[in-house]
């Protein structure tokens, strides 16, 4: 069954040549991952039902918890339990400071390039933290689709620079998923919508993200 064809122009592939593929919205508060069957997308569930999946890692003494059960431990154990990590990913310690209250983590090697969360599990940078949540979602897809994947296509925020578009392809890598294409959330709003197949006049494309908008 094709999935999700992805393809460069001129290059489509034939039936027996689809490759199964999921689309990943690596958000900054929420993150689900989907796939497209039949024409139509479907975002993909766990075992509770639930698509959305909270961007929240905690190292706790149980070991990595993601998504909920993360969530839950955010109050009792907030310097363990890490949120939002999106807003460091690709940044340097003086670009993290100047999200004032929103920085209540421990963070070391601040002047390297990629400074690091201190946890009782381990330093981790926000690269290997976001690896965390990619790992759970391909998880989910290869349970739910019952194969393994060729790869993801990854939305990012369109003001991502290299250093953070770079840092998602890491993230991902070190999930051990390949990287098909990131795409800019607006633009993968736009295209879920039908906007690439030739409508005309002018749309205009709002991203009320949980993070950023």
């Amino acid at each position: 069954m094709a999935l999700l064809q992805i393809s460069e122009p001129g290059q489509s592939t034939v039936p027996h040549q689809h490759k199964l593929a999921v689309g990943i919205d690596l958000g900054t508060t929420n993150s689900l991952v989907a796939t497209v069957r039949s024409g139509k997308a479907d975002t993909l569930v766990d075992e509770f039902d639930r698509d959305i999946m909270p961007s929240v890692v905690s190292y706790s003494e149980a070991g990595i918890q993601v998504g909920e059960k993360a969530k839950a431990l955010s109050i009792q154990d907030p310097l363990n339990t890490i949120a939002s990590v999106k807003r460091f990913m690709g940044r340097g310690y003086a670009d993290i400071e100047k999200l004032g209250e929103q920085i209540h983590y421990e963070f070391i090697d601040i002047d390297s390039p990629a400074p690091k969360i201190k946890t009782r599990s381990g330093n981790f940078t926000a690269t290997e933290t976001s690896s965390e949540i990619l790992k759970s979602l391909k998880k989910r897809a290869t349970d739910t689709l019952g194969d393994e994947l060729v790869g993801a296509v990854i939305t990012v925020p369109a003001y991502f620079d290299d250093a953070q578009r770079q840092a998602t392809k890491d993230a991902a890598q070190l999930a051990e998923l390949n990287v098909l294409r990131l795409l800019n959330e607006p633009t993968a709003a736009a295209v879920a919508y039908g906007l690439d197949s030739g409508t005309e006049g002018v749309i205009a494309v709002y991203d009320l993200g949980g993070g950023t908008f």
